[in-house]
């Protein structure tokens, strides 16, 4: 490991899943960080001066990273040969890296946008979830920005009752895609150790999987709508669901 002259920062909004990804890294390779909580829409004051826009940011002495798997490449090319997230296998490295972009460009978006249709509405759900730790001159404005972002957040993530079948779908084809390659009886996705398609997996899937060990609490089961909550349990019993349980279990 390099010598690590000062804390990293990392920018986040607490709940969102990529940032769990990159928070999930840092403690895995126990590199030492700060992390500066922010609500929607808040961040953005934070990450504009540094010239990000969406969260997570990573701020180094050196650089500013601004994407979840550009940053965990950067940790990887800190870290010891034993501790690194991708293999040195070039074959395996690209399995690990295609996984990884899979997670990232389809299964994270879908869940973010299925999740939101059933709980948007939900003033004390959006409330709980969004100023977990966030500075609390932010949870006293929340009152005043959640009716405009709620409307953002419907837009941006096209969420809708149009919508959210397709959604249910692809999260569903690609929890079947997982299950797939774990039906030999692998440990990890990738090779004999856990990797960044571990780890990207779980964390994006922990939305709907809420697994106990997340740093972030998960909302009372009671408080979800009854369709939603019997699709989580689905999921939580399928073999993809499973395995990144036991990954929290494990890693986290």
């Amino acid at each position: 490991m390099q010598n690590q002259q000062k804390p990293f920062r990392l920018i986040t909004i607490p709940v969102s899943h990529y940032c769990e990804k990159v928070r999930w890294t840092l403690d895995y390779l126990k590199l030492t960080y700060v992390e500066e909580p922010h609500m929607p829409p808040f961040y953005r004051f934070a990450t504009s001066k540094v010239g990000g826009g969406t969260v997570p940011v990573l701020v180094t002495e050196d650089k500013v990273f601004t994407d979840s798997t550009d940053i965990l490449q950067y940790l990887d090319s800190i870290s010891p040969n034993e501790a690194k997230l991708y293999p040195t296998n070039s074959q395996q490295r690209q399995e690990v890296e295609q996984l990884e972009e899979l997670f990232d460009e389809q299964l994270g978006t879908a869940i973010r946008s299925w999740a939101y249709f059933y709980i948007v509405d939900n003033n004390k759900i959006i409330k709980e979830k969004w100023t977990q730790n966030v500075p609390n001159f932010e949870k006293l404005l929340f009152p005043i920005v959640y009716p405009p972002m709620r409307s953002l957040v419907r837009k941006k993530y096209d969420v809708n009752a149009e919508s959210v079948g397709q959604y249910y779908q692809q999260i569903n084809s690609i929890f079947e895609k997982v299950s797939g390659l774990l039906a030999d009886g692998r440990s990890y996705l990738v090779g004999d150790k856990i990797s960044a398609a571990d780890i990207t997996f779980a964390s994006l899937a922990a939305p709907i999987l809420q697994p106990p060990q997340h740093p972030i609490k998960s909302s009372d089961s009671e408080e979800l709508p009854a369709e939603m909550l019997s699709k989580i349990n689905k999921f939580r019993e399928s073999i993809a669901g499973k395995f990144a349980l036991k990954l929290y279990e494990n890693w986290r």
